[in-house]
């Protein structure tokens, strides 16, 4: 069972993640079990920048800003178990395995973000994510992050 202390709102996922406008695309961490995984949500809205030309007439959410949400979300997770603040490090996107995309997301969309961990070894983690809406998978896939020094960039 989640408690409320580890929930997370818009302030302390800004505290864990470098991301900022327009490109923080986590709202809230609604429920977080060490060891499992996480379930995030970004709430999808007419007024996000990419659906000026994305397409105009027919808005859809990028399908790799989807997986990019998922990402973020797998880094509160992973930064919520490391339990200390980046500072001199940065979270990366290493690898990208069994993708598939089921269903547009458009404006209006809650997109629920489900992360499961799956494995770690030193600074790679393994997760799988499934971006959802209204219980339908919006898209899926498998991913791996490293936890890298900045200066080693």
């Amino acid at each position: 069972m989640t408690s409320s202390s580890n929930l997370l709102d818009i302030g302390q996922i800004m505290e864990k993640l470098p991301h900022r406008y327009p490109f923080l695309l986590v709202d809230r961490v609604v429920e977080f079990n060490e060891g499992v995984g996480l379930v995030a949500y970004k709430n999808v809205t007419f007024n996000e920048p990419f659906f000026q030309g994305h397409f105009p007439g027919l808005p859809v959410m990028p399908g790799v800003l989807i997986l990019e949400a998922l990402a973020q979300a797998g880094g509160i997770y992973v930064l919520q178990n490391l339990n200390e603040p980046l500072d001199d490090k940065v979270f990366l996107f290493t690898g990208l395995n069994k993708v598939k995309f089921r269903r547009p997301v458009v404006p209006g969309d809650k997109l629920e973000l489900h992360v499961e961990y799956t494995k770690h070894k030193l600074n790679i983690w393994r997760m799988k994510g499934k971006a959802m809406v209204d219980g339908d998978i919006a898209a899926e896939g498998e991913f791996s992050a490293a936890v890298a020094n900045k200066k080693d960039m």
